[in-house]
């Protein structure tokens, strides 16, 4: 069902940034956040799945990532959930569903918090809800203390499956070809340290029960970043809420499973 809808590009300015996006297709507009060192471009796959589904995606570099300007000293998490929220309106949408994806998952559920006018509903893909969740084990997170894994495709192939499970431990070069556009545009170094920055002591926990918003929590079952516990948790926690698990998913299954995954998320917004 894969079609490729034209790509309208341009960078506009918040905050002092400027901030590269993406938008394709028409009908409702769903808002995607990347997860740490993303680039717009690894939304592909994906896009090109829920597109003609009637989604309209809306994609953006983050603040240091892709083609987007970086601050010069870094923020935490609710500064990033602003900049985002002039960014939707710059674009000129006053609601927008969000989909967020490990890191961009926890943004998005600042962003709820602090827009709740601004997000009509929720897709947290392979996320957590920050301090008090369940963390990878140290040896996955170690793998993920510099942007290494977004400029030297040798060593994203020795790490893929250990990283990020699924697919990856059996054919990491599977994902090579699906997320090549990370070694196109890969995060600056400061960019990247301060999205480190911005998730460190950061949690969700004591406001989840305040989310009004319907939520899918989609996660893998052989996620090594963010185990499932963590999906258990924001579905316990957040009122209207449900859970999607896929079953031998890793970190990475929107892009394991693209169409399967669009037709899950598109039935949930399309959903009364």
């Amino acid at each position: 069902m894969s079609v490729h809808s034209p790509d309208r590009q341009r960078s506009i300015i918040v905050d002092g940034l400027s901030i590269r996006t993406s938008i394709r297709g028409g009908g409702r507009p769903l808002l995607l956040i990347m997860g740490l060192g993303g680039n717009l471009g690894m939304w592909d796959t994906l896009v090109c799945e829920l597109t003609p589904r009637g989604v309209q995606t809306i994609a953006f570099d983050a603040p240091g990532t892709g083609q987007s300007s970086a601050w010069r000293l870094p923020r935490r998490m609710p500064a990033i959930a602003r900049v985002i929220d002039r960014m939707a309106h710059e674009l000129g949408y006053s609601r927008v569903d969000v989909l967020g994806v490990s890191l961009g998952g926890a943004i998005a559920q600042q962003l709820a918090r602090q827009a709740p006018n601004r997000v009509r509903r929720l897709v947290l893909a392979a996320t957590m809800p920050g301090v008090g969740g369940v963390p990878g084990s140290p040896a996955v997170l170690a793998k993920m203390m510099t942007p290494r894994r977004y400029r030297d495709p040798a060593y994203f192939r020795q790490i893929a499956g250990d990283l990020y499970g699924g697919r990856a431990r059996a054919d990491p070069g599977a994902l090579l070809h699906d997320t090549g556009a990370r070694f196109t545009a890969p995060p600056s170094l400061t960019g990247y340290l301060h999205q480190l920055y911005a998730i460190q002591g950061w949690s969700s926990l004591p406001w989840l029960h305040r989310l009004p918003q319907r939520t899918l929590v989609m996660a893998g079952d052989d996620d090594p970043i963010v185990p499932l516990l963590n999906a258990r948790i924001l579905n316990w926690r957040i009122p209207a809420a449900r859970l999607h698990v896929v079953r031998g998913g890793g970190h990475l299954f929107l892009l394991e499973e693209p169409a399967t995954s669009a037709e899950v998320i598109a039935r949930f917004l399309a959903a009364p």
